[in-house]
């Protein structure tokens, strides 16, 4: 048997995640980009703390070292362009999810808050403009982030974060947010159901059309 690549436990947990994002994102539509948006900042206040203390201060220098090794740490190859008191710039020939996620370009929004959350909470603010993006179809991907607010550039603003209580989990979420997010889902799998009544209704009329 040969195949084109081989198979590894990160592909097939890259394309379960493209897919399930690309699923979430057709049957609930642009909130799946916002949960996306969460989970990425409370994954960066989790990679805070993996780098070392809450409180602790980080240099420029520091957080673009960070960012880069967390993204080539789960299989991307990103590097780092330019370092000023300003902004970082840092571009990627290969995202963590591979080509698969051309499946579910939201997910860039993960980079986005991941970057953004930590720049604002150690900085005080973050806007991050993701130039390039494998995602939609170019060649690599190149994303800025400024520390200073900027009326003229553009990107995704992270500023006043709220950060999780010291010693509690950031991934244990709020049962206000847990509520909505199973009437989302509740929503997704109604609409999964009337999408395949809808699939086998027009695949019975073919059939009696052939008739």
């Amino acid at each position: 048997m040969s195949t084109k690549t081989r198979l590894t436990g990160s592909i097939f947990l890259s394309k379960l995640i493209t897919q399930y994002a690309f699923i979430h994102e057709k049957t609930v539509g642009k909130t799946a980009g916002e949960y996306i948006r969460q989970i990425g900042l409370r994954t960066g206040e989790w990679i805070e703390d993996f780098y070392g203390n809450r409180e602790d201060d980080w240099s420029v220098t520091k957080y673009a070292e960070v960012i880069v090794e967390l993204k080539n740490s789960i299989g991307g190859e990103f590097y780092i362009t330019s370092i000023t008191p300003e902004y970082v710039i840092v571009k990627a020939n290969r995202c963590p999810f591979g080509e698969m996620v051309r499946d579910a370009p939201h997910l860039c929004n993960m980079t986005s808050s991941v970057f953004g959350g930590i720049a604002s909470r150690k900085f005080g603010y973050g806007k991050v403009d993701l130039k390039k993006r494998i995602a939609v179809g170019d060649l690599g991907c190149e994303v800025v982030i400024y520390f200073k607010a900027n009326e003229f550039v553009d990107g995704d603003e992270y500023e006043n974060l709220p950060r999780t209580p010291e010693n509690v989990d950031p991934f244990q979420w709020e049962n206000e947010t847990i509520v909505l997010l199973n009437e989302e889902l509740r929503k997704s799998d109604e609409l999964v159901v009337k999408l395949l009544e809808e699939l086998e209704s027009l695949k019975k009329q073919v059939q009696i059309g052939r008739n």
